[in-house]
C-alpha cells in the first residue's frame, strides 16, 4: 500500500530483523564496491559528471576540443575541458549531488579535470560560491584562478573572486578550510577569514575583512536549502546528482518487491521514459540522454525504471554505495530486418532498462567497470553475474515491444528534440528488431555542441591556459589576530572591498557594488567586442592532455560510426600516430544477416583486462 515520503521505511513494517538485514547487504555492496575499485581499469571513464543543475539568464557553453559556443542546456553531463560563461545578470549552478558551485554573472569557468578523485575548475574571470556538503578525504575540489590555486580542505562554504584585468583574485572561507598556493605562497584559510592574492610571481597575500552577504550570497543560501531539506536523502545516495529536484516533482511509494519508487507527477499522457529530451555526444561516454524536464537528471543516469500498472517509476540504485553515472540505461535496437521500412536515411531506436536488467556500455569499459556501473544502479546483488551472459537472447528485456522510441538517423546525429520527430514503430517491426550495442551514427558537430543555438559571449576565444609553478615555498603570511573577529561590514551595506590600490571590478547594480574600480563595467562591455588573452591560470594539479578537437577524432570514428574512441586510439594521435583500429570487443555484436545474433564475451573480458 502506497504510503507518504515522509513515514520511515522501518516504522512501515517494523521488523528490526529486516533493518538489520538490509543494513548487511548494503554494507556488504559496499565492501564490494571497495575491492573491486581497486582494481578499475586506468581506461575506464570517471564515475561522476558535474550537472549543469541551473541557469537564469543567457548562459553559453563550450564543449571539450571545441572553440564555437552554443546556448547551455539544463540537465547537460558536464566533464573534463567543458567551459561555461554566464553573461550579464546571469547565473548558474554546476553539482555532482554532494557538491555545488554557484557562478554569478560575468563568470568563465572551465572543468579542467573531472576524475573520481578530483575536481579541478578553472576561474578566469568573475565569481563563484562553493557550497561543500560532504567531502571524502580521498577527494579533492581545486580552483584554479590568475593568481594561486584554491584547494578545498574540507567541508564548508566559500566565495572566490577573479579580476584578471586588475591581476587581483579574493577569497573568503565563511565556513571550512582552503589552503592557497601560488609562486612564493602557500597559505591555510580558515572560517571566517578573507585574502586579496595580488601579482603571481610571486603572489601577494593580504589578509582582508569578510564582507557581508549580497544578493549573489543570499540566493546561493537559498539553492542550499534544497539540497539541506530533501526528503529523497532518505532513498537516494547524497552523492547523485539532482537528487533533490525529485521532492518538487513527484512523490514516494514503497513497493513490496522494488522498495522506495519515485513516480513523477504531472507528466503527459501515456509518458515514456528518454523520450522527451534529446540525445548528444559527450566524451568519453559517447551517445548521452539530455532530459527536458527540470527533474530529469538523476532517474535517466542511475537506477532503473519500472512500469507498475499504468504508471512509470524510478528505483534509485542502493543508497550505502557511491554511484557511478551511466549516459544512458537503455538498449539500442536495430538489424536488417528492423531498418526495413524506414528507407535509405535509417533509424535509431531504444528502450529502457528495467529492474534487474543488465546495463552493456557502448564505449570503452573493463570487466571491473562493468560490474560497477551495474551493482551500484541495481538493487540486485546477482548482476555481478552479467558477464557470463554469451548470447543477448538470453537476457529478457520487459520494455523492448511496450516502450520502443524511434527517431530518424537525421533527427539523431544532429541532437533535435526527440518528441519532434518520432518515427512510428509499428508490431511488426519491432518483432524483427535485435538488440544492437549502440546506433550506427556518428554525431555532427552540431551533437557535440549540445544541439543548441550558437552565441558569442564577450570572452577570449581562447581557452585559459594553465601553468604549474615548479617551486611552493611554505613559508606563510602571517594571519589575523585569532583573539578577536575580524570586522564584519553591515550585510544591508555594499561588500568591503580591498584597498583601493587594488580595487576589484564592481559588480553590477543588483549585485550590490562597491565603489566604482578602473576596470570597464559590464554595461561598457560590447557584447562581441575582441578580449585580450587573458593571464595564465595558476595550478597545484598537473592538468590533463588538451582534449582531442573533433577533426582529430572524426576520421578514425568514421571507422567505426557511433562509437567514442578507445583509450589506445586517443593515445595514438596525441603521439601524433594514425589512430589504429579498434579492439574492443562489443556486446552484443553489430547484427547482420550472416552473423548470429550471440557473442562470447563482452568486450571488457578478463582476457583483455
Amino acid at each position: 500500500m502506497p504510503v507518504t515520503a515522509g513515514e520511515g521505511l522501518n516504522e512501515r513494517n517494523g521488523e528490526t530483523v529486516k533493518t538489520q538485514s538490509k543494513l548487511f547487504a548494503a554494507l556488504l555492496l559496499f565492501v564490494m564496491f571497495l575491492a573491486v575499485h581497486a582494481f578499475a581499469d586506468e581506461g575506464d571513464p570517471p564515475d561522476r559528471v558535474v550537472r549543469l543543475s541551473y541557469m537564469d539568464g543567457a548562459v553559453s557553453f563550450e564543449a571539450a576540443g571545441g572553440n564555437d559556443w552554443s546556448q547551455a542546456t539544463l540537465n547537460y553531463p558536464l566533464t573534463t575541458g567543458d567551459r561555461l560563461w554566464t553573461d550579464v545578470n546571469a547565473r548558474a549552478e554546476l553539482e555532482t549531488g554532494n557538491v555545488a558551485i554557484r557562478m554569478s554573472q560575468q563568470t568563465d569557468l572551465t572543468e579542467t579535470n573531472i576524475t573520481d578523485q578530483l575536481m579541478q575548475f578553472g576561474l578566469a574571470e568573475g565569481t563563484l560560491r562553493l557550497r561543500i556538503f560532504d567531502l571524502r578525504p580521498d577527494h579533492t575540489v581545486e580552483i584554479d584562478t590568475p593568481n594561486a590555486a584554491i584547494t578545498i580542505v574540507q567541508a564548508g562554504d566559500y566565495r572566490i573572486e577573479t579580476y584578471p584585468d586588475q591581476n587581483t583574485s579574493v577569497v573568503t572561507v565563511n565556513t571550512g578550510e582552503v589552503q592557497v598556493t601560488g609562486d612564493n605562497i602557500n597559505q591555510l584559510v580558515d572560517s571566517n577569514q578573507a585574502v586579496q592574492l595580488t601579482g603571481t610571481n610571486p603572489v601577494q597575500l593580504q589578509w582582508i575583512a569578510v564582507a557581508g552577504p549580497d544578493s549573489f550570497d543570499q540566493w546561493s543560501d537559498q539553492r542550499d536549502q534544497k539540497y539541506l531539506n530533501a526528503q529523497a536523502r532518505q532513498y537516494v545516495s547524497p552523492e547523485v546528482p539532482g537528487y533533490y529536484d525529485l521532492d518538487g516533482y513527484g512523490s514516494w511509494a514503497n513497493e513490496t518487491e522494488y522498495g522506495p519508487v519515485w513516480y513523477p507527477a504531472s507528466v503527459p499522457v501515456g509518458w515514456i521514459p528518454y523520450r522527451y529530451g534529446r540525445w548528444v555526444w559527450v566524451e568519453p561516454w559517447g551517445w548521452t540522454w539530455v532530459d527536458d524536464a527540470p527533474w530529469g537528471f538523476a532517474p535517466f543516469h542511475y537506477g532503473r525504471w519500472v512500469l507498475i500498472g499504468p504508471r512509470w517509476g524510478w528505483i534509485p540504485g542502493p543508497i550505502a554505495v557511491a554511484p557511478i553515472y551511466g549516459p544512458a540505461f537503455v538498449a539500442f535496437v536495430g538489424g536488417p530486418g528492423f531498418s526495413i521500412g524506414f528507407g535509405a536515411a535509417g533509424v535509431a531506436a531504444w528502450f529502457p532498462l528495467g529492474p534487474g536488467e543488465p546495463f552493456y556500455p557502448w564505449y570503452h569499459y573493463s570487466n571491473v567497470y562493468l560490474r560497477q556501473i551495474n551493482v551500484t544502479n541495481v538493487r540486485n546483488i546477482n548482476i555481478t553475474n552479467i558477464t557470463n551472459v554469451t548470447n543477448i537472447n538470453n537476457v529478457h528485456y520487459r520494455y523492448q515491444t511496450t516502450a520502443t522510441t524511434a527517431v530518424s538517423a537525421n533527427a539523431f546525429r544532429n541532437a533535435e528534440p526527440v518528441t519532434r520527430n518520432l518515427v512510428n514503430v509499428n508490431p511488426q517491426q519491432l518483432s524483427r528488431a535485435q538488440v544492437i550495442p549502440h546506433p550506427e551514427i556518428n554525431p555532427t558537430p552540431r551533437a557535440i555542441a549540445a544541439g543548441t543555438a550558437s552565441t558569442r559571449p564577450p570572452v577570449p576565444a581562447q581557452r585559459p591556459t594553465i601553468v604549474q609553478h615548479p617551486s611552493v615555498r611554505t613559508t606563510a603570511a602571517a594571519p589575523p589576530p585569532r583573539g578577536a573577529e575580524p570586522p564584519r561590514p553591515n550585510p544591508e551595506e555594499t561588500r568591503t572591498p580591498p584597498p583601493a590600490a587594488s580595487r576589484p571590478v564592481p559588480q553590477p547594480p543588483h549585485e550590490n557594488p562597491p565603489v566604482a574600480g578602473n576596470r570597464p563595467t559590464p554595461e561598457n562591455r560590447p557584447a562581441n567586442a575582441p578580449q585580450a588573452t587573458r593571464p595564465p591560470l595558476v595550478a597545484r594539479t598537473p592538468p590533463p592532455q588538451p582534449n582531442l578537437t573533433y577533426e582529430q577524432k572524426a576520421p578514425a570514428m568514421a571507422e567505426h560510426p557511433g562509437r567514442p574512441l578507445e583509450p589506445q586510439q586517443r593515445a595514438n594521435i596525441y603521439a601524433g600516430k594514425p589512430a589504429g583500429a579498434m579492439q574492443d570487443r562489443e556486446f552484443p555484436p553489430h547484427a547482420s544477416p550472416a552473423a548470429p545474433h550471440s557473442a562470447s564475451a563482452p568486450h571488457g573480458s578478463p582476457s583483455k583486462h
